[in-house]
C-alpha cells in the first residue's frame, strides 16, 4: 500500500506527467525517492511542482477501494502489457472490474456519437463477431458508435473495456450510468482520473490514448474530418497498432475522416474476418522507450498536425493547434445545455444514404412508432427522405444530411 501511496501521490503532483513520473522513477528507483528528492529539484519556469497533501491521496485510495474499484500501476507486474508498451503509458489506474480483462487481447471500435442507424448497427455486429472470435472489445463508453460497441460485446455476455474521461464515480455521459455498471460487471472500466473528476474537454484525448494502448488494433466506424475518433487512430499508428476502418457513402458527412483513412492505407473492414489476420495477439516484449512509425507503415494523417496527439506530459494543452482540434472534437458537456431534437431532427441524424428498415429506425430513437411514422411522413413531403419500395427508407439523393 505505501508503495501505491507514493507513486500515485507523485502521479497527483501539478507538473508530472506520464513522461516525467517514469524519468523521476528510474532515476531515483522508487517513487518514495523520487517525492522526496521532487522539491529540491530546478522548477520548471517558476512554479515549484505542487505535490498534493497526503491526506488527500488517502483518501483517494480509501474512497476508490470503498467504490469496489482497484488500482495498477507502471510498477505492478500485472499492469497491462500493451499499455506498458507505449511511450507515455499511466503512471497509475483506476479500474472498476477485473483488472486482468485490461491484459486480455482486444481491438478497439471508436467512432462518431452522431452516428447514423446503419454505423450502429454495424459497430454492434462487428463487436458481437469479435467477442465471439475470443477478444475483447475496447472503447470509449460514448455516445454513438462507443455505445454500440460495448451493447455488441455485452449481447453475446463477451468481454469489453471501457475506458473514460472523468472518475469511476462520474460516469459520462449520464445516460451511459447503466451501461457503465454492466461493463464493471462482466469487464473493466478504466481511467486515469481520481475520483470526483468530471469530465472536461482536455480530458477526452487522454482518454483516446488508453484506448489505443490497450488494443492491438483499432477499427473505426464513422468519423468526420479532424474529429476526436481521428485523433484515437493516429494513436494506435503512432503506437504501432493496427488502424482499420469501415467504408461509408462519400454523401455522408460522418464518413468522410474514415474514408480518408482508406485512401491512405488504413485496412478496409466489413466483418471480423478482414480484421483477425492482421493481428498478433503475442504482447510486444521489452517495452522500448520510445515508439516510432516503421518506413513501410503508411502515414494515415498527413492532414492532422502532429500535436493532435500530444499534450498527456503536463496538464493543461497549450499548444495552439491542439487547442484547435480539441475545439472541433470535445464533447458537449453537462455544464452546456441544448434543447432535445425533435423527432424529424434525431431521424435525420439517425439516416445514412443507404436505406434502412422503419423497424431499425424506431428501435435506435427514443420515440414511439406512431411518432417516427408521423416524422418520416414529413420528412418525406419536405423531400429530405425517400422510402423505396421494399418500405426502407433514406437520406433523399443528394439531400444535405445534417446541419454538423
Amino acid at each position: 500500500m505505501s508503495s501505491l501511496y507514493a507513486a500515485l501521490r507523485l502521479a497527483r503532483t501539478e507538473q508530472v506527467g506520464p513522461r516525467t513520473w517514469q524519468r523521476l522513477v528510474a532515476q531515483y528507483g522508487t517513487p518514495e525517492a523520487a517525492l522526496d528528492a521532487l522539491p529540491g529539484l530546478p522548477a520548471r519556469g517558476r512554479t515549484r511542482p505542487s505535490i498534493p497533501p497526503r491526506d488527500s491521496i488517502e483518501r483517494e485510495i480509501e474512497n476508490t477501494l470503498a467504490l469496489g474499484g482497484q488500482f495498477l500501476t507502471l510498477l505492478d507486474p500485472h499492469y497491462p502489457p500493451l499499455l506498458r508498451h507505449i511511450p507515455d503509458a499511466p503512471p497509475v489506474l483506476s479500474i472498476l472490474g477485473d483488472p486482468a480483462c485490461l491484459s486480455q487481447p482486444g481491438i478497439g471500435i471508436v467512432g462518431a456519437r452522431n452516428a447514423s442507424a446503419q454505423g450502429l448497427r454495424l459497430a454492434e455486429s462487428l463487436a458481437t463477431e469479435i467477442a465471439d472470435s475470443g477478444l475483447s472489445v475496447i472503447s470509449g463508453l460514448a455516445r454513438g458508435i462507443d455505445s454500440a460497441a460495448h451493447h455488441g460485446a455485452l449481447y453475446k455476455q463477451g468481454l469489453t473495456v471501457a475506458a473514460i474521461a472523468g472518475g469511476l464515480d462520474c460516469p459520462y455521459p449520464p445516460q451511459n450510468t447503466d451501461l457503465q455498471a454492466r461493463i464493471a460487471q462482466m469487464g473493466a472500466v478504466v481511467t486515469e482520473a481520481p475520483l470526483g473528476t468530471a469530465p472536461q474537454g482536455r480530458h477526452f484525448p487522454r482518454r483516446n490514448r488508453l484506448i489505443a494502448g490497450l488494443a492491438l488494433g483499432c477499427v473505426v466506424v464513422e468519423a468526420a474530418p479532424h474529429s476526436g475518433t481521428l485523433i484515437t487512430a493516429r494513436m494506435a499508428a503512432d503506437y504501432g497498432r493496427e488502424v482499420f476502418a469501415v467504408p461509408g457513402s462519400p454523401l455522408d458527412p460522418r464518413c468522410r475522416g474514415s474514408n480518408d483513412l482508406l485512401r491512405k492505407g488504413a485496412i478496409l473492414v466489413e466483418r471480423v474476418s478482414d480484421i483477425l489476420p492482421h493481428i498478433a495477439v503475442t504482447p510486444p516484449q521489452n517495452p522500448p522507450l520510445a515508439l516510432s512509425r516503421t518506413k513501410s507503415t503508411p502515414d494515415l494523417f498527413a492532414s492532422l498536425p502532429p500535436s493532435a496527439t500530444t499534450g498527456t506530459e503536463g496538464k493543461d494543452f497549450k499548444n495552439s493547434q491542439q487547442k484547435q482540434i480539441l475545439a472541433h472534437t470535445a464533447p458537449t458537456l453537462p455544464a452546456q445545455q441544448h434543447a432535445a431534437p425533435t423527432p424529424a431532427r434525431q431521424l435525420l441524424d439517425l439516416l445514412s444514404f443507404t436505406p434502412i428498415a422503419v423497424d431499425d429506425l424506431i428501435r435506435r430513437c427514443q420515440f414511439s412508432a406512431s411518432v417516427v411514422l408521423a416524422a418520416l411522413t414529413q420528412l418525406e413531403l419536405s423531400g429530405q427522405v425517400t422510402t423505396y419500395q421494399d418500405g426502407r427508407v433514406g437520406l433523399t439523393n443528394g439531400q444535405a444530411e445534417t446541419s454538423r
